[in-house]
């Protein structure tokens, strides 16, 4: 045996030239579509960006990665160019923007003409407004918007609204001036806890000192706005604060406030610190405090906290909210006949809430119908993993009544979410015709995902099906093109067509194109796919996408080295875990972070493989690993016997909690040369209140956690392992030294690991840089262990770290 033991910075490696296509191959755009159905608006992005984008510097806090030179969230995303399209002919046209603008979502007036967006500048973030009937854009002067609370406009955040009667914008501005920050001083920091049962995540980017505490505090500070979209011209409505949500009422009166003050905490993100709901009128005059809650740091595991949640307006009434607060203490596990109860209070807001019902289970939020005080009230029954869809008057909660009642795991019986619509008041409710609501839905059948659109009736029930995915496609809805509702935009796919926009009437009355995307790697778009399924040996149906080279046929070229990727998933019962949720039908993108990509080096490729694991939701990880590894094994198996693959020369590959399964799958099984294993969480004392959907405490199971910890089998991981991590990996439970500890704990076994840590990446890869890298990792690693003359596992270890700019 030869021992390799070293650890060292290398250049950024390339995979083969014939693979740069497939990282340069630009993603379809973002498309939002504007209010009414006449316009879109469409957002390019590169790629991927640069390395030097995500090496700019960034302050980790309160569990944000804040540009401080922005005053924003860190960029991770290069949006290239906007362009608008109108719907009726096609025609699309770029506005005129700064070279090299990154610009963010457009954020639509109710209108459906004018819209509102951000633009990033070298000292700060700039709002915009257009006109899509005529292309013209203009930045407002003199605004800089703060985006560290609310968000971005594309993530539907507080920081820019219009109001409702589309007159003004709502905005969460910079204070002015450049603020100076604190400097953190070199000296001890103290934690202290004394009888506080803080059962939480084990977060990261938190706040670690007094200096973070007030650099967070003028980050985040903001003013809130009313802004004139043509002319610029702002009132400032309040004092600067902490805020996250400003938002109207239906009738414009009056303005509802979430804000952050302090105490601030060291032990949760910003979304748990202490913080007030507020009711003020149009000009900025307080009226009513909603809520004033205290730090939540001791919410129960998988719990919500206490006091008013889920506050919003009523939309369909001139001024008057609802929320819902635990009747538990936001306790899952405690006995309570009801757990939730939804009060109201309408303006003036001088009065007593009024309690309207209790809800069993936990209330997970609602949809506004456009019947005034009418709602589609989503519960959840964490017990059953079930789901109730109930249609409620809030003036005459007696009357409430079930819709839909399902399991949450039960996929082909999903019936769709709400087709929501913006109205030309600005209140926003479900698409209604009377009683008849519209919902679209992913579709799964065991054959794969066929898309839809239904008319349902909420009176009789009975849903009319308008469109569905033709067989062997993907049509996804994305709303009606007129108030007629005779002719839909689809977004549609295939195995060998690229995405595209196409306008489609209903009932088969035709369709045309509105773009024409090239397909973005034609040379390697031979690769063919199937659905694969087959039983995992106990009556419990297992699929996966099999994906095989250009050309291969088994039958005459013979059997193929295989990949298999995945990522597990829980389930409450065996008839639900075997249902098909594979996208059979949409287009074979190939990326180079996929496993499809592995095609082209030769190989057979099982991605999306069901990894299910079945049981009581309360116990199910006790028999993780007897799952885990009986479905791989299946997997294999039957590709095998199939004729497919050769059963010596097996991969398996996954990302996060499949990188977890992948470490698991190489310690307790014999089956596979080789594992690739990104941005994992192996050893599960580290997460001691729960991992993925576990519900019991490290002290509660401590054998649970100690038998699914790949970490405390590492001498049992004979096969060669690649790992690969972010050095910034942000994501709870995911630290890198995950990937630091289980490489040592291999390499101090005498197995076989290489260790791969990117600079300036989080949990998943960004940068072309990057994922160059880690694809020509990937393929190298395959090549070492699976092709022709692969070496002997026993050929030792090996850290490796491309070098970037710091």
């Amino acid at each position: 045996m030869i021992a390799v033991v070293r650890r060292i910075s290398v250049p950024y490696a390339t995979p083969p030239a014939d693979l740069i296509p497939v990282v340069d191959a630009p993603p379809p755009p973002s498309v939002s579509m504007a209010p009414g159905g006449r316009y879109l608006a469409l957002l390019h992005y590169a790629a991927h960006p640069e390395i030097a984008m995500l090496a700019r510097p960034y302050l980790p806090l309160a569990g944000l990665r804040i540009d401080q030179r922005l005053r924003a969230r860190r960029r991770l995303r290069r949006a290239g160019r906007l362009s608008l399209m109108r719907v009726a002919d096609g025609h699309e046209y770029f506005p005129g923007l700064p070279e090299g603008a990154h610009a963010g979502f457009p954020v639509w007036a109710a209108d459906g003409r004018r819209f509102a967006f951000t633009v990033d500048r070298p000292d700060g973030v700039g709002l915009w407004t257009g006109d899509a009937e005529t292309g013209e854009v203009a930045e407002l002067p003199g605004l800089s918007i703060c985006d560290v609370l609310g968000g971005e406009p594309a993530s539907g955040g507080g920081t820019v609204r219009w109001s409702r009667d589309g007159r003004s914008l709502l905005v969460l501005a910079c204070p002015p001036g450049s603020p100076v920050l604190p400097e953190p001083a070199a000296e001890p920091q103290l934690e202290e806890t004394e009888g506080k049962r803080s059962q939480l995540a084990t977060y990261q980017d938190l706040l670690r000192t007094s200096a973070d505490e007030d650099r967070f505090e003028i980050l985040a500070t903001s003013v809130p706005c009313r802004v004139d979209p043509a002319s610029g011209e702002r009132t400032e409505l309040g004092p600067p604060g902490l805020y996250y949500t400003l938002h109207d009422s239906p009738d414009g009166t009056q303005l509802l406030l979430q804000r952050l003050r302090r105490p601030f905490s060291f032990r949760v993100p910003w979304v748990w610190f202490a913080r007030c709901t507020e009711v003020w009128d149009g000009d900025g005059r307080p009226r009513a405090v909603i809520a004033d809650q205290p730090v939540s740091d001791e919410v129960p595991r998988q719990g919500v906290p206490v006091g008013p949640r889920l506050v919003g307006w009523e939309e369909r009434a001139p001024a008057s909210l609802a929320w819902v607060e635990a009747l538990d203490g936001g306790d899952p596990v405690a006995p309570a006949e009801f757990r939730d109860r939804v009060f109201q209070l309408s303006g003036p807001f001088d009065q007593a809430p009024q309690q309207l019902f209790d809800v069993r289970h936990r209330c997970l939020g609602w949809y506004d119908l456009d019947a005034p005080g009418q709602v589609l009230m989503i519960e959840h029954d964490r017990d059953r993993r079930w789901v109730t869809t109930w249609w409620c008057d809030l003036n005459a909660p007696r009357e409430s009544r079930a819709v839909f009642d399902r399991s949450v795991d039960d996929a082909y019986g999903d019936p769709g979410s709400p087709l929501r619509a913006t109205n030309p008041d600005g209140s926003q409710t479900v698409l209604a015709d009377g009683t008849a609501i519209y919902l679209r839905g992913d579709g799964a059948t065991p054959a794969g995902k066929r898309p839809f659109l239904d008319r349902f009736d909420l009176a009789t029930g009975t849903a009319t099906r308008l469109h569905e995915s033709p067989q062997g496609t993907v049509e996804h809805v994305l709303g009606f093109t007129s108030a007629s509702r005779d002719e839909v935009v689809l977004w549609h796919e295939s195995p060998a067509e690229p995405p595209n926009l196409v306008v489609a009437g209903l009932g088969g009355s035709g369709s045309r194109p509105l773009t024409r995307w090239p397909d973005p790697h034609p040379q390697l778009s031979r690769v063919t796919k199937r659905l694969f399924a087959h039983d995992r040996g106990d009556g419990v149906t297992l699929s996966g996408m099999l994906y095989l080279p250009p050309g291969h046929d088994p039958a005459v070229h013979g059997r193929l080295p295989l990949v298999i990727w995945a990522y597990p998933y829980d389930f409450g019962g065996a008839d639900t875990a075997g249902q098909i949720r594979a996208d059979s039908f949409e287009f074979t993108r190939v990326t180079a972070l996929g496993p499809v990509v592995f095609t082209l080096r030769g190989y057979a490729v099982l991605a999306d493989a069901t990894m299910p694991v079945i049981g009581d939701p309360e116990t199910m990880n006790d028999t993780y690993l007897e799952q885990v590894t009986g479905a791989a094994l299946a997997h294999i198996r039957a590709l095998d016997e199939a004729g497919i693959i050769d059963p010596a020369r097996v991969a398996v590959g996954g990302h996060s909690y499949g990188a977890f399964m992948t470490a698991n799958l190489l310690a307790h099984t014999t089956a596979f040369a080789a594992g690739i294993a990104r941005s994992g969480a192996y050893n599960r004392t580290l997460t001691p209140f729960g991992f993925q959907t576990e519900r019991r405490s490290y002290w509660e199971a401590p054998s649970v956690y100690d038998q699914v910890s790949p970490f405390r089998f590492a001498d049992r991981i004979a096969a060669p392992l690649l790992l690969i991590h972010g050095e910034q990996d942000g994501n709870s439970g995911t630290f890198p030294i995950q990937s630091e500890r289980l490489f040592q704990a291999i390499r101090g076994n005498g197995g076989t690991a290489r260790l791969v840590m990117l600079p300036h990446e989080g949990h998943g890869y960004l940068a072309r840089e990057s994922v160059m890298h880690v694809l020509a990792e990937q393929i190298e690693w395959l090549q070492r262990w699976l092709g022709p003359g692969a070496q002997s596992s026993a050929a030792g270890e090996l850290v490796s770290a491309p070098s970037a700019p710091r």
